[in-house]
């Protein structure tokens, strides 16, 4: 199956977009943890952490649904 359009009221969506915003979602609870933890203080450049945690949630997010949509 893997990235194929889904069809949402007429309109085809990428999938990569609900991947995209699931690993939002889970960056939003990943960060507020990791200061809840960790404190404020530790990450230096923020700006850039957050676009990394983004991206490797995004793309864990994208390889899991990917394996269980191809399983038989």
């Amino acid at each position: 199956m893997g990235l194929q359009e889904i069809a949402f009221g007429g309109i085809y969506l990428s999938p990569l977009l609900i991947y995209a915003l699931i690993g939002f979602v889970a960056t939003l609870v990943a960060r507020s943890l990791l200061h809840w933890i960790v404190g404020q203080t530790a990450l230096w450049y923020e700006a850039w952490f957050d676009i990394s945690l983004f991206v490797i949630l995004t793309a864990a997010t994208t390889f899991i649904f990917t394996i269980l949509l191809e399983s038989p």
